[in-house]
């Protein structure tokens, strides 16, 4: 789930990666083919690169080319990853109740991913290259702006004919809101 939040990398990516596609040292990097045939790098943060160090170094349950084996040694299956994440998921709700009763995909990972990656002012286009995607407008589906971003954005306007500053609403509308 590290590797798959913290690359962008789709399902498709993670359940067919093997041993020999992930490099550890200096430059760690993921190296895939992806969607189209296409080989893309992705780095690996210093996180990702610990735990698939501790990963690696564990018993090899097949041939030792699966990345990420299921119990019997073979290739995880998409149900196998669905099955681990909301398992895993569950777990976290108990720490994080905004997690009760949300259904976590790979997908929703990787949209995770491309909105860290806005968020800390990477350019539209890289983010793209990253995700994979031959163009920036299949990106765009992955870059909802957050409320956060909004609010910058907001605090950065003026009123026609007004003073800069930022909107404070009254008790009635933030009820009325609240209670949407």
């Amino acid at each position: 789930m590290l590797m798959a939040v913290q690359t962008g990398l789709r399902l498709s990516e993670i359940t067919w990666a093997k041993r020999e596609d992930v490099v550890l040292a200096t430059g760690a990097h993921v190296r895939i083919i992806g969607k189209g045939r296409k080989e893309r790098c992705t780095p690996l943060a210093k996180p990702t690169v610990a735990v698939l160090s501790a990963w690696l170094r564990e018993a090899k349950k097949d041939d030792g080319r699966v990345l990420f084996p299921n119990a019997k040694g073979e290739r995880l299956s998409v149900h196998g990853v669905q099955y681990m994440l909301n398992k895993h998921s569950t777990s976290a709700a108990r720490v994080c109740p905004l997690l009760k009763g949300k259904r976590v995909t790979v997908n929703l990972l990787r949209h995770t991913m491309a909105m860290e990656l806005l968020q800390a002012g990477v350019d539209r286009a890289v983010i793209a290259l990253w995700l994979g995607h031959e163009s920036v407008e299949t990106t765009q589906i992955y870059l909802e702006a957050t409320l956060a971003m909004k609010e910058q954005a907001l605090a950065r306007t003026s009123p026609p004919h007004g003073t800069p500053g930022r909107y404070r609403p009254g008790d009635q509308l933030l009820s009325f809101l609240n209670n949407l």
